[in-house]
């Protein structure tokens, strides 16, 4: 039996249906509370969540604000061009290997959180995330999914003029802007995923369908991203990979979020979040268009 392991004020607890159990209490002290040391213990939580059968739950979901599964990932790294409906959209060849770059930790905030722009150019990608649950090192890729934790779904919120102000463009600043990184709103232990579901992945944008797609057509699935980015960094508990996004992207339409815009992302078997997008203020270049930003608006009105 697997668990769906949340962030309930900072401390760990495991979600049955529409309630949740406060790990350190019900395990009566054996296990952590905090989120970041309790996804270690993934045996122990299939254990426990096993055993709440008949408990009396610490609360009810309805009543309370979840936070970021995993609060403080040590790492946290996304894939670009991972579907290939996203490459053709963009223009680009299908990739020969994983295109990593970083979105720095900083930005990771949780599944109702607020998106806070600070341009008029900001986009949503919706995203598979694979949290990584014990250390990996050289991992075989028949061996990767014993290294994770879970999964949940993300957005690699991305602010385009950032993004492309430098030649050849540079990802990680654009996409690691405060906020940028929503995450949630559970993290699902692998084995608490139905083996049929294809993980559909779907973001609206004000209720329109703006992204739909299955996690199926990665490019690079899961196992292959582990087993290559360990070969060439240790990745710890806690790490996070974005796996990438499908077509839809609001660049190639020339569509980008506005203030008071509501992005709701699905996965299949993981659930829903919900981030407000709240324009705060501008950063310094945010009237800048780049060349390469000019040429997809372009690109994207003549597809009109």
């Amino acid at each position: 039996m697997g668990f769906r392991l949340a962030n309930v004020e900072g401390r760990a607890v495991l979600v049955v249906g529409d309630h949740f159990f406060d790990v350190a209490e019900a395990s009566g002290g054996s296990l952590p509370s905090d989120p970041m040391q309790a996804l270690e213990y993934g045996m122990a939580l299939r254990e426990l969540s096993a055993n709440l059968g008949g408990g009396e739950p610490t609360g009810a979901l309805a009543d309370v604000r979840l936070s970021a599964p995993v609060p403080r990932p040590r790492n946290s790294l996304a894939v670009g061009l991972n579907y290939k409906n996203h490459a053709e959209e963009s223009g680009l060849p299908i990739p020969d290997a994983p295109m990593v770059f970083c979105k720095f930790p900083s930005c990771i905030t949780g599944p109702t959180g607020n998106v806070e722009m600070r341009s008029d150019y900001v986009d949503f990608e919706g995203e598979l995330v694979v949290v990584i649950g014990k250390e990996a090192k050289q991992i075989a890729e028949e061996d990767a999914l014993n290294y994770v934790a879970g999964f949940c779904i993300g957005q690699d919120i991305s602010d385009r003029p950032a993004q492309f102000t430098s030649t050849p463009p540079q990802f990680n600043l654009g996409k690691s802007f405060d906020t940028y990184g929503p995450i949630g709103p559970v993290l699902v232990s692998p084995d608490a995923i139905d083996p049929d579901t294809d993980l559909m992945l779907t973001t609206e944008v004000n209720g329109e369908v703006r992204q739909r797609d299955s996690a199926k057509d990665l490019i690079f699935d899961v196992p292959y991203l582990i087993a290559y980015l360990s070969q060439i960094l240790t990745l710890y508990p806690g790490d996070l990979i974005f796996t990438g996004t499908p077509g839809g992207v609001g660049v190639m339409e020339g569509r980008f979020l506005r203030d008071g815009d509501l992005i709701r992302t699905t996965i299949e078997g993981l659930g829903s979040m919900e981030n407000r997008c709240v324009r705060v203020a501008d950063h310094s270049r945010a009237s800048v268009i780049p060349d390469a930003l000019k040429s997809a608006l372009a690109n994207a009105a003549k597809n009109k």
